[in-house]
């Protein structure tokens, strides 16, 4: 069982910059695919940015891409989602998850365990 637990949501003027963290407990978050995915009001989650167990490798939405980046800190347990010139298209809650074993990481249904989520609000 993996505990998920995000943070660093806020509002924000278009242009500037988030870090939101998704903190883990009950399992080294490593050894699962750790994703990013995001719901505004009214539409359906998607995904924003997953990296991979082990190696690590990125992926992003082509929304995001340029913006946004997916970082892990190991020893903090931690997976980290850096957004840049945000916009308000970028509203929305932010919802951290993670799955265990498998190659498929873009749909929601592809995830084992979520966190509660934080809420981005960007600002013109």
């Amino acid at each position: 069982q993996v505990q998920l637990v995000e943070s660093g949501g806020g509002s924000m003027q278009a242009g500037g910059s988030l870090r939101l963290s998704c903190g883990a407990s009950g399992r080294t978050l490593s050894r699962y695919t750790t994703g990013w995915f995001r719901q505004a009001p009214g539409k359906e989650r998607e995904f924003v940015a997953a990296i991979r167990q082990s190696l690590g490798s990125t992926y992003y939405a082509n929304s995001v891409k340029g913006r946004f980046t997916i970082s892990r800190d190991n020893a903090e347990n931690t997976v980290y989602l850096q957004m840049n010139s945000l916009t308000p298209d970028d509203t929305a809650v932010y919802y951290c998850a993670a799955r265990w074993r498998g190659l498929n990481m873009l749909a929601p249904s592809d995830y084992d365990y979520w966190g509660r989520g934080t809420q981005v609000t960007v600002s013109s």
